[in-house]
């Protein structure tokens, strides 16, 4: 299978990232408005598509572009999963050129994906240091 990474959405692959944040936990109350919206101020999309233009891999980051950079939403269309997809995300953001001179890579995950983002270097021993959150409204 050939894919291709991209780094802007078509209008259809932007419905089908929103069919693809419908199905997980940590996304599927967002909108077609508010990805839009979501998109136009990531710092950096990272999508990787089959050889039809087909979204089945998506990733966003936002960066200061020297100090830090957060990675959200990898997300791999249910069908390419255990293909590399994911690996192929995350390899294209830790080497793009856009983010070369950052620092440190955040991200955020559940404990059973801890070991799929440790073969990438992530850590999870972050000494005295804690996530906090602060939620408004519909969040």
């Amino acid at each position: 299978m050939q894919t291709a990474i991209t780094h802007t959405l078509t209008k259809t692959q932007v419905d089908t990232l929103h069919r693809l944040y419908r199905r997980e936990w940590w996304t599927s109350n967002r909108n077609r408005k508010e990805i839009e919206i979501m998109l136009r101020h990531s710092t950096l999309i990272v999508a990787i598509e089959d050889e039809a233009k087909e979204l089945i891999g998506f990733s966003r980051i936002l960066s200061d572009r020297i100090f830090k950079a957060e990675i959200y939403d990898i997300i791999v269309h249910p069908d390419y999963r255990d293909q590399g997809i994911g690996k192929r995300l995350i390899q294209t953001i830790l080497s793009h050129p856009d983010l070369a001179q950052v620092q440190q890579f955040n991200l955020q995950c559940k404990a059973e994906m801890l070991p799929y983002y440790q073969q990438f270097g992530f850590t999870d021993q972050l000494d005295d240091l804690c996530y906090m959150r602060y939620t408004i409204g519909h969040l």
